[in-house]
């Protein structure tokens, strides 16, 4: 067995202890995993206020944020339309 090989069982092994909840990962650890998996350590944990945000949703308003000025106040305009039909509809229904 390479030695390659035995680290992926080893980390298998780990994550499954993690998931029987038998063993937990240092903080050096989640922060690791959270870096690879290009998240926040509070959104890795279910903590926090954004925790519970679909991490797509969140690159996407980040990316709109990055554009010119203008072209950020169409976008957040139309979603806010959007929302705000979504919202009445909603209220109305009940």
């Amino acid at each position: 067995m390479d030695t390659p090989d035995i680290f992926i069982i080893l980390r298998r092994k780990y994550i499954e202890e993690y998931e029987r909840n038998e063993n937990l990962p240092s903080i050096e650890r989640i922060a690791k995993m959270a870096k690879a998996f290009g998240v926040t350590v509070d959104f890795l944990i279910g903590a926090g206020e954004h925790a519970s945000y679909d991490k797509e949703t969140v690159d996407r308003i980040n990316d709109i944020q990055k554009m010119d000025v203008a072209t950020e106040n169409v976008l957040f305009n139309v979603i806010d339309t959007y929302i705000q039909n979504f919202k009445t509809k909603q209220a109305f229904a009940k």
